[in-house]
């Protein structure tokens, strides 16, 4: 079964995705964003703390690093 972006299981063909999203339209199934939901609510918690425990200064430096990665 393909994968969409989040990694939720999708039908292949057309015809079962469409009766796919028309199940979680009439609400007989519920559509599930996450696999693991958990892991976003640990992520969240941990940018938080880090946000704490880092000073501007380093935080900035840490954004320069990460902007100069993406732009190489």
């Amino acid at each position: 079964m393909p994968k969409g972006p989040q990694g939720q299981k999708r039908p292949a063909d057309v015809i079962g995705n469409a009766v796919h999203i028309a199940k979680i339209a009439t609400g007989e199934i519920e559509e599930n964003t996450l696999e693991q939901p958990a892991k976003r609510e640990s992520g969240l918690a941990g940018t938080k703390v880090r946000h704490e425990s880092t000073i501007e200064v380093q935080r900035a430096g840490i954004a320069r690093k990460a902007a100069n990665a993406r732009w190489k």
